[in-house]
């Protein structure tokens, strides 16, 4: 479900405890302010609960005296919120390596509003995807990457994301794996794509892989990026069945377009505020 533009978010999470409901919408209905979406979660393995609430604003709706009333009422809950106003905007960092897939299908969506965000800057290691940053009018950042000098290329990549003011790093097929350190940076705040095929299939050309193996199911996921290779929060996955009739062509044709839309829907989840982190998982609302 796509956001209304003139609803602010309300996101909260807090321990278990009667109540929790109660207290977010009770204050909501205090205040005058009209629930247009509402979902929450308990999750009783982790003992916590998560809510996420859009909602239209009152006359004369005063946001600060807002969020003072509700860090009053959530302080009994242990209760940690965010609010995000109408019309929100993060901006955003794509990295990418040569594969162009992702990229224009992200910098399509965002020109015609279906995801609301602005791509300060588009950064690589390879100069061949500028024309297409170009013709979006996004600039290009190539730096190329030195095999025994890895640390000086990231130090340039982060000095773009500090300067661009990015919330959210996205890695559209970034061929490289990221630092420790960068990726502990980046904690939360990266969302990266890559295939998921059934079993498994690692190093040069999985596809080809997949097919000599006869696969029926190729699919691709997308998570937020850690110091584990491929194994952060999941936030979205797609599949897409497939038969002895698909050569390899086939498989990679399905896989890039599986990979676009699996993308696009986790960054969309990530910026509509409905991905809570709940340890090693993800709770999407």
């Amino acid at each position: 479900m796509s956001r209304a533009p003139d609803t602010w978010i309300l996101t909260a999470d807090c321990p278990s405890v009667l109540g929790t409901v109660d207290a977010v919408t009770r204050f909501l209905f205090e205040q005058g302010c009209y629930v247009t979406e509402h979902h929450s979660f308990d999750d009783r393995l982790s003992g916590r609960f998560f809510i996420r609430v859009e909602f239209r604003q009152p006359d004369g709706f005063d946001e600060q005296s807002f969020r003072a009333g509700l860090a009053e009422r959530g302080q009994a809950f242990g209760m940690l919120f965010e609010l995000t106003a109408p019309n929100y905007r993060p901006k955003v960092v794509i990295m990418v390596s040569k594969a162009d897939h992702c990229l224009n299908d992200l910098l399509y969506r965002q020109r015609i509003g279906q995801l609301s965000m602005d791509v300060a800057a588009v950064v690589s290691n390879h100069p061949d995807l500028k024309p297409l940053a170009d013709w979006h009018q996004i600039p290009y950042h190539h730096f190329p990457l030195d095999p025994n000098d890895k640390p000086s290329q990231e130090r340039q990549v982060w000095q773009v994301i500090e300067e661009s003011g990015a919330e959210l790093v996205i890695l559209a097929r970034y061929m490289q794996v990221l630092s420790p350190e960068l990726c502990r940076k980046l904690d939360g705040k990266a969302i990266n794509i890559h295939h998921s095929l059934l079993p498994g299939f690692k190093g040069a050309k999985p596809y080809h892989q997949a097919y000599n193996k006869g696969v029926k199911l190729v699919g691709a996921t997308a998570h937020y990026i850690n110091n584990d290779l491929d194994e952060g929060p999941i936030i979205a996955q797609g599949v897409e069945a497939v038969d002895h009739s698909h050569y390899p062509e086939d498989l990679i044709a399905k896989g890039r377009d599986i990979e676009g839309l699996t993308l696009a829907r986790a960054v969309g989840y990530h910026i509509e505020r409905r991905v809570f982190l709940n340890a090693n998982r993800t709770v999407v609302l």
